[in-house]
Order: structure tokens, then sequence, then C-alpha cells
């Protein structure tokens, strides 16, 4: 069983379906969701009373009465219950006709194993340092959000809206993705330096070997971890990929 998303069905607590019409977005009355015509549909489908309805769900029967009356509401896991019997489920849509679903349950969380505010965006906490103050007293957090929504507008206007937040993958830890990006560096490193020879070789011709060489020390690729400008040691003469 669908309930459309535009339905106007508002979840409250405990996941009471309150029978109000709200506002959509844009400021327009979206159409009522009706409790009592669902429950119907679910007892017709079912073959099932009032009273055995309500058996089955563990409620009185005066719940169900009440439901189909609009005196009451049904909480939504009561009402996914009682769907259940029919052989029918809940479900979103949006707008087309097409279901939505629920937020990843396995999706990332904080250092304290709470769940992210579902209205803001996730991101790897040394993606955009100078959003996040970090209390070098603690363990930089996998992941973080921003909290204002000026700056998650203007990333989402840039890059899209995310489907969800982000999930747990091999190698998040801030270390991993450290070592991630030296190891970038290095090869991009590697790849100047071989760009550099070949253009030597170009231009000198034969004993090009001569013409150019990289005398850079290992702790030059230590040192650069691609996140700016190539990165010398102290010292180094060679300074090769500085242009």
């Amino acid at each position: 069983m669908r309930v459309p998303s535009t339905a106007g069905a508002a979840v409250h607590g405990a996941g009471a379906v309150a029978l109000r019409r709200p506002r959509s977005p844009e400021g327009g009355a979206v159409e009522t969701f009706d409790l009592s015509g669902v429950v119907r549909r679910i007892r017709r489908r079912a073959d099932l009373s009032q009273r055995e309805l309500a058996e089955a769900c563990g409620v009185p029967q005066s719940a169900v009465a009440q439901a189909e009356t609009g005196r009451r509401d049904l909480g939504a896991t009561l009402l996914a219950r009682a769907a259940g019997l029919a052989g029918l489920r809940l479900a979103l849509l949006d707008g087309s006709g097409r279901e939505v679903a629920g937020m990843a349950p396995d999706a990332v969380r904080d250092l304290g194993g709470r769940r992210f505010p579902a209205h803001l965006d996730t991101h790897h906490s040394d993606e955009r340092p100078g959003r996040y103050e970090h209390r070098f007293d603690r363990p930089l957090p996998w992941f973080t959000v921003d909290r204002h929504r000026g700056a998650r507008d203007g990333l989402r206007a840039r890059n899209g809206t995310p489907e969800d937040h982000h999930l747990p993958r091999p190698g998040d830890s801030p270390a991993e993705r450290r070592a991630r990006r030296r190891r970038a560096a290095r090869d991009a490193a590697e790849e100047r330096r071989r760009t550099a020879r070949e253009a030597a070789r170009e231009a000198a011709g034969p004993g090009w070997e001569d013409a150019w060489s990289c005398t850079c020390p290992a702790a030059c690729d230590e040192l650069d971890d691609g996140s700016g400008p190539p990165v010398h040691a102290p010292g180094c003469a060679c300074c090769c990929d500085l242009g």
C-alpha cells in the first residue's frame, strides 16, 4: 500500500499520523491524508471486521472504529502492521508517483555513535578543514557536517544535493586518507620529474642525461602531501618541479 508523500500525513513523536491540512513548501495547501478510507480499504482487502483487525494489531476495537470516523489517529507502525495483514505496505511517493526510500540506517555517525542531522550533508572532516574547528584534545572525527545552511546550500548549488549521508567505506579514517594523499603526491612528483626528463631529452638530443638530472633527497617526497604547490626539503638544491 502506498501513501503519497504529498498526501499531508504528518508524523509526530512515535509516529502518529496527524489528520490536518498542512502546507506545501511553496505555500499551497496539499491533499489531506484519508486515514479513514485507508483503514477501511485495509479491512476490505483483508476481509476483517473492526474487532478482528483490532485483535490482530493488539488495540481495542474502539481504536479502529474511531480511526474510521476520523476521531482518532493511528501510529505509523500500527498502520503498517494493519496494512501487512492485507498484503499491503506503506510507502512514500514523490510528486511523480515514484517511491522514495527512507534514509540509510547504516549511514556514517559521529564519534559518539549518533546520527547526523538529516537535513545537513555529511563530508570527511579533512575535506574542508577551514569549516571545522578541531579540538586537539579529542580524536579527529571521520565525518562532520556544515551546520550553517548557507554553506550547505552553496555546495549544493555547485555539486547537487546528495541523496543520502555517506555510507561507511574502507579507508575513511583521516590517517588512511592522509596516507593516500601522500602517495598521490609522490606519484605526481615522479610524473613531473619524468615529464621534465622527457623535455630535457628532446631539447638536448644525444647526451641528454648530462643536461638534466633530479637530485631531490627522499625528504622532499615525505614533505609533499599534494595539498598545495610542490614542497621541497630545506637545503634541496634541485627544486626540479617548482618551475
